[in-house]
């Protein structure tokens, strides 16, 4: 395969798809579905035609809203082939936000399933055209009918040699932690950067095969599945529900995948929860030496410390016997490497899948920088780093010790906010990435956590409250979001929310009738594992950042609900407003009843 280097998305996918045309490049779990490359650049040219046909012009924006499906991938890279900016909104959009994301992008059309049509048509945006997949209500267009508008002349070549480097490709609206989401424009030569980037560092070939199942609105969903796609020629499974990614993974065993923290960890629950639950007891006792001993290895990956003989010696044995085929189970028998971003992973998370011989490549990066700014070679990792940046980036701190970074990944600006984009880029072209990084003497970046969360105690020391956070909820998959407090405090607090995914399988084992939060909010015996997960996640941090106390609210924090983002960060001061009261309660004397500490029950009083 040649290593050319393309200028333009365009450019490159109609490269990459005479590499191999009868290659399957789109599939959806057990070959349900499958797309050639020589079928896609057949779609892309007929829907590009179509587009041109309704009037779709360079500079233009269409909007897709959909799920993760084989046919969003012709549409969105028809859209680029007409130098289109195409982007994607969250399905789960309420039309409020809808008629800001669509106004503010100046989307004329927008692609979707039948099911969003009303909620488009509520949002108070007028769009050109409505297009749908499966079926047409009335007022809309279907795919066939866009394709049969093209014009007799149009040249799609032409077209496509058209489209400029620094021409706007996609649009990624920020999760909106702190105010309304903000229209990132990425351009092709930025993404063409970012593909060859990481390509570079992580040998990804032609053939390799990934998993598309978050949203396609999520950078990394786009990064992973779509523009590594079209530029590298991988081979990618559509998985319409994230909660069948489990059996999907089994059935296409993947060789590169990545995910989230919060999805990781849910594999590794799923694990032990099937290790406990074995019914026959020689396999339960083979898994739990097994996983014990790959706890042990992990611990000394994640210390960065060589493992002794007699361990590497036991590890081999529970691979031989056990750890393999548990691999295989998972269909990550055949992967090269995996990633982790978008949000700090808990390190024990880390050690686990380590200790499984599933090495994690943690990430760091975001939408402002195109997806991906850091990353480890898959033999280099080191675990709990973020990698280094990639060649080509370069960084420096801010006096007040905020990461600032300058380089080709950098966005071209926020749609029609020049006084924001002035606020993230200075006149240097140093982007304010409002993250604390430290970087080691060989070039490996650790995150610290967002400049604007440091908590400062009322004895003055500052501590990170992801990292608080991020190591108690390693300690029990029963806790899904959490939100320590203790900002001018004289002790941490924490705001727990229960899982929604474990709360069933949970009340199930446990013979609970009841699954709701309210239900397992109350339950004793939910209180005493969330009481021994916050004392376990304690005992990893020093007193000053350990949780004194906490409240299991009796609700779950939905994606995208007043709490978190839709990928489920933390809007901290929406919470704060919002558990104003209960916050107090947390540091009241004597406390509520529902006011708990952990089960080793740490004495309030101390700050150090």
């Amino acid at each position: 395969m040649s290593t050319a280097r393309f200028p333009t998305l365009p450019a490159a996918f109609q490269h990459i798809a005479t590499v191999d045309p009868a290659a399957v490049a789109l599939r959806t779990p057990g070959d349900g579905q499958t797309l050639t490359w020589s079928e896609y650049a057949t779609r892309v040219r007929e829907f590009a035609a179509g587009l041109d046909g309704l009037g779709v012009r360079r500079g233009d924006t269409v909007a897709l809203m959909m799920g993760n499906r084989i046919e969003f991938y012709p549409l969105e890279v028809a859209a680029q082939h007409l130098g289109a900016t195409s982007f994607s909104v969250y399905n789960t959009l309420p039309a409020d936000q809808l008629n800001h994301v669509l106004d503010n992008a100046g989307a004329r059309v927008v692609i979707c399933e039948p099911q969003y049509v009303a909620r488009l048509r509520s949002c108070g945006v007028e769009l050109d055209h409505i297009i749908c997949l499966d079926e047409a209500p009335s007022g809309t267009l279907s795919v066939s009918g866009v394709i049969a508008a093209a014009r007799a002349d149009f040249d799609f070549d032409a077209a496509w040699r058209g489209v400029r480097g620094d021409d706007v490709a996609t649009l990624i609206y920020t999760s909106g932690t702190t105010g309304s989401p903000k229209g990132v424009e990425t351009t092709h030569a930025n993404l063409l950067f970012q593909v060859y980037g990481i390509a570079e560092v992580l040998g990804i070939e032609f053939g390799d095969t990934i998993t598309s199942f978050m949203p396609s609105a999520h950078i990394a969903d786009r990064l992973t599945a779509l523009y590594v796609q079209e530029v590298l020629g991988i081979q990618v499974t559509c998985v319409a529900d994230p909660k069948l990614i489990a059996p999907a993974l089994a059935d296409l065993r993947p060789t590169l995948w990545g995910a989230v923290p919060r999805v990781w960890e849910k594999l590794r629950a799923a694990i032990e929860y099937k290790a406990a639950a074995e019914p026959d007891a020689e396999r339960r006792a083979a898994l739990r030496w097994a996983l014990s001993v790959a706890t042990a290895r992990g611990e000394h990956a994640l210390a960065g410390t060589p493992l002794p003989d007699d361990l590497a010696a036991e590890w081999r044995r529970a691979d031989e016997l056990v750890l393999r085929g548990l691999r295989a189970a998972l269909g990550f028998d055949r992967m090269r490497w995996a990633l982790s971003g978008a949000a700090p992973i808990p390190p024990a998370t880390l050690g686990f899948f380590a200790g499984l011989g599933v090495p994690i490549t943690e990430i760091w990066g975001m939408s402002e920088l195109s997806c991906i700014c850091s990353v480890s070679p898959p033999a280099e990792v080191r675990l709990g780093t973020v990698g280094k940046l990639l060649p080509g980036m370069e960084y420096r701190t801010a006096p007040d010790g905020e990461f600032l970074v300058r380089g080709p990944l950098v966005m071209k600006s926020y749609r029609g906010q020049p006084d924001k984009t002035g606020e993230a880029i200075d006149a240097e072209g140093w982007l304010h990435t409002g993250d604390i990084v430290t970087v080691d003497e060989d070039g490996y970046l650790r995150v610290v956590d967002r400049k604007k969360e440091i908590i400062i105690n009322a004895s003055g020391k500052n501590m990170s409250p992801t990292h608080i956070e991020n190591t108690i909820k390693a300690a029990t998959p029963l806790i899904g979001a959490m939100s320590v407090i203790g900002d001018g405090r004289p002790y941490n607090t924490a705001l727990i929310v229960l899982d929604a995914e474990t709360a069933g399988p949970y009340a199930k084992q446990h013979g609970l009738a009841d699954d709701s939060a309210a239900a397992l909010a109350a339950d004793p015996s939910v209180i005493e594992a969330i009481r021994a997960g916050v004392a376990a996640g304690n005992a990893h941090l020093s007193r000053v950042e350990q949780v004194k106390r906490f409240l299991v609210l009796p609700v779950f924090w939905e994606a995208g609900g007043d709490e978190v983002t839709l990928t489920m960060k933390l809007k901290r001061k929406v919470v704060a407003e919002k558990y104003a009261a209960r916050i107090a309660d947390l540091y009241r004397e004597p406390p509520a009843s529902d006011i708990r500490e952990p089960a080793d029950g740490p004495q309030p009083a101390s700050t150090t």
